[in-house]
């Protein structure tokens, strides 16, 4: 079955392994017989900040809403060009994949600043103007795929459970229980690649085809189990009831499974920075 794939790609360098990685999705989903439409941030030269510049016409001139705008500009048609075509692309698509270095323990403001804009009011948030009803799990982008590839210079047991860095994906649950999640989509487990500053060829060789290996499962694997928030564990839209993951607080009460689920794969480097 043929499906289309948005790829946003963040990073400037196209000797690096984020580009050899964006380059084997094109290859392998598309010799899949699946649509691959492209993203790559700094070619675009995307505008990452959200400010006034992206609301023209102005529904408040006297003071700036970023939720009043934003849903006006996206209900009236009255958004930048690049934003509009960032939406279609993305409402176009069956799964969505994003490439990018770990900076400072996140992600790169160009890909931060993707989903500041283009997550519109009335699509990322606000969805059928129900305020808060239709997120975490339910939302515009419900039964889309959202898989992570992040490119990480520290060495894997950095980030393991007793990591000095912090496991990444408690690092990046912003991201996945947040930026994905809020609005609807499945995401899956992140693929991460340690050390990669420290790569021998032979090391990039397995990454890439450890990476081919999960393309292949795209729309088969399973994903993380975050808890939906209209699935009756949330009774007032807000807090986990008493009886739901007693006696565990923080970021993995929101996780209907185990108490870890590691980024895939935990591929060190030859050696470690």
């Amino acid at each position: 079955m043929s499906r289309t794939v948005l790829l946003v790609y963040a990073q400037p360098e196209p000797s690096s392994l984020s580009r050899s990685f964006a380059d084997t999705v094109v290859e392998t989903l598309t010799a899949q017989g699946h649509q691959v439409l492209q993203s790559d941030l700094y070619a675009m030269r995307w505008k990452a900040a959200l400010d006034a510049d992206d609301f023209p016409d102005r529904a408040d001139p006297g003071r700036l809403s970023f939720i009043v705008e934003s849903g006006h500009a996206y209900a009236s048609g009255a958004q930048p060009p690049d934003v509009t075509e960032e939406q279609r692309k993305l409402l176009a698509a069956d799964a969505v994949i994003f490439i990018f270095p770990l900076w400072w323990y996140g992600l790169p403001a160009i890909l931060k600043g993707w989903f500041e804009r283009v997550y519109a009011y009335g699509l990322g948030y606000g969805y059928q103007g129900q305020g808060n009803q239709l997120r975490y799990g339910d939302g515009a982008l419900k039964g889309k795929r959202a898989l992570l590839a992040a490119m990480v210079g520290g060495g894997a047991k950095d980030y393991g459970p007793r990591g000095i860095n912090g496991p990444l994906e408690e690092l990046l649950f912003p991201v996945t229980h947040g930026c994905l999640f809020y609005p609807g989509m499945d995401v899956l487990p992140t693929h991460a690649v340690y050390g990669v500053n420290h790569l021998s060829r032979e090391s990039v060789n397995r990454q890439l085809e450890a990476w081919r290996v999960r393309l292949a499962c795209l729309f088969d694997e399973a994903p993380i189990p975050f808890r939906r928030q209209n699935g009756g564990d949330y009774p007032n839209g807000h807090s986990l009831a008493d009886h739901v993951a007693p006696g565990v607080s923080g970021i993995w009460a929101h996780v209907a499974g185990p108490r870890s689920y590691a980024p895939r794969p935990l591929a060190a480097a030859s050696a470690e920075p």
